[in-house]
């Protein structure tokens, strides 16, 4: 006999907790189906036989789905043939339940709403189960999974199970996709750069560009040493610059002008960067800057800049080694937080793949990368630039510009990328080709003096001047375009910039 006053420990114990399900609106929506296959229809976009929380639900829906795709009726007596041998419907009572569900049935109206709460259930299934991973991962920790990797993971199960849940992916009316259009073209009308992209800051390039647009993959690629970091950087800081936010006529928030941009430096340190960009902004030397070797008045400038930089949204990730997941998560992450709108990625090679792939096999790891960018452009709605490295052939040709064929893993890349740029400066492999004093030559001999002439005119002419080469574009054409580039500041501008308003480029 228990006494009143001794506690039973069972009382305190938590009880047994289904799984969330709702097993009266998963039989009433598989007997309207069966009832009227019309039904079948308009849930398939977004309902699958996984979502079925009895295991033989699913199987019907799935038999249901299978002979409506052979222009079938789908009915208790062609399902009955359908599982004459299964023993999982006879389990339940074969012929008859499935009579009885149709007997259950829900109306048309209704159906898809029942769809829905099955589905519903499905992802609340789903989150309890990656919750129980996650607490068992981190009570039992590998000496290969470290904390960071496992939230990692933990938050990319999140987000794929966010975009399996989400019902509004489907065919759109022409229609409603031109009004959407047409509010861009509208943007980029009263935009007094009259762009629907992000502006570079380059006006020919802009000009061939329209700027870099949504949801597109841009890749900038070149040798080392031609300054595709510092273009980079630049293309940040303007678009982080120009920025400015409004309201739209709905009252939704929305960028007017510029970008917040998300710069992933998996090369240099955010140090390095923000170094670089005070020398654009102040004009002062970065050399000048980094050994401190300035007076009152420079350092006057940098505070001032330094001043004007600290407000403008542009956030540097400067951890090394991400994997392409990681850098999704942390994309996304910075998406929700301060509404990103640019993501610039230095440089792709130095991503890794998320998988475990082949060490050896670096064409399928970069084109693990490119389709995981490519797919982040899409799910953000923004522009990804994505810095390159070009193959050593280049320096075994005549002529060093970049060709297509020259992208290292060249056919992931151009294959993925909606656009794709090249950097070239003449006047880096001119500086290595300086004329010598031939055999029986002296320093001032006529001969050696013109040639020595010649190339001096010539690095005149094409020194800073680099050509950014538009090899690919999905949205217009191709072309070259000159542009000028101070390495000391490490700033591009537009070519005329080089000379005063009574020069020109001789």
């Amino acid at each position: 006999m228990v006494h009143a006053d001794i506690a039973d420990p069972a009382a305190d114990a938590p009880g047994y907790r289904e799984m969330p399900h709702n097993e009266d609106a998963e039989q009433a929506l598989l007997g309207a189906m069966l009832v009227n296959n019309e039904v079948l229809n308009r849930v398939e976009d977004f309902l699958g036989p996984e979502h079925f929380f009895i295991p033989v639900h699913g199987r019907i829906y799935e038999a249901i789905q299978r002979i409506a795709e052979k222009a079938q009726i789908a009915n208790p007596i062609t399902l009955k043939t359908y599982f004459e041998n299964d023993e999982s419907l006879g389990a339940v009572g074969g012929a008859t339940y499935l009579a009885r569900l149709a007997s259950s049935a829900a109306t048309i109206i209704n159906a898809r709403e029942y769809a829905r709460q099955i589905h519903e259930h499905h992802i609340r299934r789903r989150l309890i189960e990656i919750g129980e991973d996650m607490v068992n991962d981190a009570f039992e920790p590998s000496v290969d999974d470290s904390a960071e990797s496992q939230i990692e993971r933990s938050e990319k199960f999140l987000f794929d199970l966010a975009e399996a849940g989400r019902n509004d992916s489907d065919f759109r009316s022409f229609r409603d996709i031109m009004a959407e259009t047409l509010k861009v073209m509208e943007a980029a009308y009263r935009q007094e750069s009259g762009m629907t992209g992000v502006a570079t800051g380059l006006r020919d390039l802009d000009e061939l560009l329209g700027g870099l647009h949504r949801s597109d993959l841009v890749v900038l690629a070149s040798r080392p040493a031609m300054g595709k970091t510092a273009f980079a950087t630049n293309v940040s800081f303007h678009a982080a610059k120009r920025y400015r936010a409004g309201v739209d006529d709905a009252g939704n928030a929305r960028i007017e002008d510029g970008a917040v941009v998300g710069f992933f430096s998996l090369e240099m340190s955010a140090e390095q960067l923000v170094g670089r960009i005070l020398a654009e902004e102040s004009g002062i030397p970065s050399e000048m800057l980094r050994r401190g070797n300035i007076n009152a008045r420079d350092f006057d400038s940098v505070v001032r800049a330094s001043q004007e930089l600290a407000r403008i949204p542009l956030y540097i990730d400067d951890t090394p080694a991400l994997t392409i997941g990681a850098l999704r998560t942390r994309a996304r992450r910075l998406k929700r937080q301060h509404g990103l709108s640019l993501v610039v990625v230095d440089y792709l090679q130095l991503v890794r793949p998320t998988a475990r792939t082949n060490a050896d096999n670096r064409v399928q790891e970069v084109s693990e990368v490119t389709q995981g960018l490519k797919a982040l452009a899409k799910d953000l709605d923004v522009p990804v630039l994505a810095l390159s490295q070009l193959s050593r052939a280049v320096e075994q040709r005549e002529d060093k510009r970049p060709l297509l064929s020259d992208l290292r893993e060249s056919g992931s890349i151009e294959q993925d990328a909606d656009v794709v740029m090249f950097l070239y400066r003449e006047d880096y492999y001119l500086q290595r080709q300086e004329p010598q004093p031939k055999a029986g030559e002296a320093d001032d001999d006529a001969k050696f003096r013109e040639r020595l002439e010649n190339w001096q005119r010539r690095m005149e002419n094409k020194k800073g001047i680099t050509e950014v080469i538009v090899a690919k574009q999905r949205h217009g054409a191709t072309g070259d375009v000159d542009v000028y580039f101070d390495a000391a500041t490490t700033k591009y501008t537009d070519l005329e910039a080089r000379y005063s308003p009574d020069d020109g480029p001789g």
